[in-house]
């Protein structure tokens, strides 16, 4: 009895915080599976059940499967870029040089602006008339007229895709950053002397050491980059003609603009089981490779 007790210890430990974030958490995705089965008017009254519905007029929707497909763009692009060009940055301020403290400052310093500034000073800088982008190139002279850089959907889209890469970048190699600076630098002492050059030892002991933060910057930035608002709301608000609007933008216009909460909140359910379909799916593969791996190493040792 004292030792199933005593085994049973951690888990009323951590009980109230679970059985608390089971609230924070469990209450919105109720509430909103509530509401996604109810007519609602402008005013967020519920009306009545309406049978699923709300879930017929979305899928039926061009404009959904339209901004779903663009959604998985714009989080591939994004979260892909930030990556490739997060891991170089994070193994250069890793290194030891004068003014490495400086150099990470001014890496960090873009996170500490919000996303909605950010926004506004890039949609200023790439005015068609007198944004500051046009005004550098033409006085460059590798361009004699303005650009419109937001008037097309597919310029505005691969812009927007770039802005949120650069947004993307200070949090994804601060978590690279952790990663490199916990590695066993005798790992590379012995590698030099083996000859190893440094793309052999990046490639046989940086990226397997650091496989599980490179997984968190994956899944961390997913979740964000496929939640994100301010960026593609603040220069084009979706457009022109709905050409950059993804998951999060239609579901703000449907809610806000006119005022079809309950097709709102049937988005918001769909969107939720798409980044939880990933993570589990992500988290399994990711267990399967880590049990692949650690099985040839089993079998040297036995």
């Amino acid at each position: 009895m004292a030792n199933r007790f005593q085994k049973s210890v951690p888990l009323m430990m951590i009980l109230p915080g679970l059985a608390l974030a089971v609230a924070i958490i469990g209450y919105p995705i109720f509430d909103l599976a509530w509401t996604s089965m109810q007519d609602v008017s402008r005013f967020g009254k519920l009306t009545g059940m309406n049978g699923g519905e709300n879930y017929h007029e979305v899928f039926a929707d061009p404009l959904f499967w339209e901004s779903l497909w663009r959604t998985g763009i714009w989080t591939f692009a994004v979260v892909g870029g930030t990556l490739a060009i997060s891991m170089p940055v994070a193994m250069i301020l890793n290194d030891d040089f004068h003014g490495r403290g400086l150099a990470r400052v001014i890496i960090m310093l873009p996170w500490a602006i919000s996303l909605t500034m950010t926004a506004v000073v890039w949609r200023w800088a790439l005015n068609g008339r007198a944004g500051l982008l046009n005004a550098t190139l033409m006085n460059a002279g590798i361009i004699d007229q303005p650009v419109e850089w937001l008037a097309t959907a597919s310029t505005a889209f691969v812009v927007e895709i770039l802005v949120g890469i650069l947004v993307s970048i200070p949090f994804t190699t601060t978590i690279l950053l952790g990663g490199l600076s916990s590695m066993p630098q005798d790992a590379y002492e012995a590698a030099v002397v083996d000859g190893a050059s440094g793309w052999d030892q990046f490639r046989h002991i940086t990226l397997p050491l650091m496989k599980p933060f490179i997984n968190i910057a994956i899944v961390l930035n997913v979740i964000y980059v496929f939640n994100s608002l301010p960026i593609i709301w603040v220069m084009t608000e979706g457009g022109p003609a709905n050409g950059t609007d993804i998951l999060v933008t239609y579901l703000y216009k449907l809610a806000f603009r006119f005022g079809q909460l309950g097709k709102a909140a049937a988005i918001s359910l769909v969107m939720f089981f798409v980044l939880l379909a990933f993570t589990m799916l992500y988290v399994a593969l990711v267990s399967r490779n880590d049990r692949d791996d650690a099985a040839p190493e089993e079998e040297v040792k036995a």
